[in-house]
């Protein structure tokens, strides 16, 4: 799976094409849609991250919904909306560009950081990767941060390691076991496979809330869907549309079980390895949204996160309560649960 930074600046300037083209709805009979064909443009369709998405979509929640969307890798075209971590519509905004995240897929970012066993069995505080090569997807992606917040906590900076892109999936494997690195900070089902076969100690996991609490000091919300802002205040019955099915799909994940995920999930997504998808779904299971909701505190971490990567972020210039709405998702929450009441 890809770490969700694997084309962070493509997939920006994707974004930045995204089709602009109001009130929140209420929910009692279903209104009429504002627009019924979307676009909705994905990094990583088959990443974990996107797993509510891919579920919602299987379990034809959108076509409940009145919808019918192309889903597809569109970095460099246009798309209505996007799938894509919530630190984007921050940077967006930073750059004079109106997003807005409107239903949250993952409560924290899933990455976690494990040290190379082969070439330092002996570690043991975050001091010994002084001089030391860790391994990120890429530049400024999600693993990259958690990796500098691990030095920063440590009272290190950026400068006292040495840090390599080595991609995801088998780049990332094969740069661990040839000794090219000291330790590793990428995604599942990686972290995970190296973890069984003991190649890797997990010092850092931020596929659970109180592994993200450490790593970075509070609640870190990644993946989500946003849209820009004109398009979610032309078309908030769509929204609203969008945002019923995904929150479907997160329901559904918090009871599902190992043969539920088998049945619905691609075979294709499974990587030709049943027993470490599931494996790796488990390790990483708290960090799917239960609800689609922003938690409180989320943007300001990521937020002040990302403006230790990104000189160009300005805190004091960024309009939080802009970048995101709980309200798409409150009201999916209630309509759902009225839905079911009367089932």
């Amino acid at each position: 799976m890809l770490d969700s930074g694997f084309n962070r600046r493509a997939f920006l300037s994707g974004a930045a094409c995204l089709a602009a083209v109001g009130t929140i709805p209420t929910l009692g009979a279903q209104p009429r849609l504002e627009k019924t064909r979307l676009t909705l443009a994905v990094a990583g369709r088959s990443a974990f991250y996107s797993l509510p998405l891919t579920i919602a979509e299987q379990l034809g929640y959108f076509r409940a919904e009145g919808l019918e969307l192309e889903i597809g890798e569109f970095a460099n075209g246009s798309a209505d909306v996007v799938s894509g971590p919530y630190e984007q519509v921050i940077t967006l905004q930073s750059r004079g560009q109106r997003f807005e995240a409107f239903v949250v897929q993952g409560r924290s970012p899933a990455i976690s950081m494990g040290i190379a066993t082969k070439t330092l069995p002996y570690y043991r505080s975050p001091r010994d990767l002084l001089g030391k090569r860790i391994g990120i997807s890429a530049p400024a992606s999600l693993g990259h941060m958690v990796a500098a917040s691990v030095l920063t906590r440590a009272d290190m900076a950026a400068g006292d390691v040495s840090f390599l892109a080595v991609g995801s999936g088998a780049g990332a494997l094969a740069a661990l076991r040839s000794g090219q690195l000291d330790a590793l900070c990428n995604s599942d089902p990686v972290m995970t496979m190296l973890e069984q076969k003991g190649e890797v100690r997990i010092i850092a996991d931020t596929r659970t809330l109180k592994g993200t609490l450490e790593v970075f000091g509070g609640p870190m919300p990644s993946h989500c869907l946003y849209a820009a802002s004109e398009f979610v205040q032309k078309n908030p019955n769509t929204v609203q549309a969008l945002t019923v099915a995904m929150v479907r799909g997160l329901k559904w994940l918090q009871t599902a079980g190992p043969g539920d995920i088998i049945k619905i999930v691609p075979e294709a997504y499974l990587l030709g390895d049943r027993a470490l998808y599931l494996a790796s779904f488990n390790k990483l299971r708290e960090a799917i949204s239960p609800d689609g909701l922003m938690p409180d505190e989320g943007p300001r971490t990521v937020l002040r996160v990302i403006a230790g990567f990104d000189a160009a972020i300005r805190p004091e210039k960024i309009e939080l309560g802009r970048t995101y709405t709980n309200e798409f998702a409150k009201r999916a929450k209630a309509h759902l649960k009225v839905r079911s009441a009367s089932v």
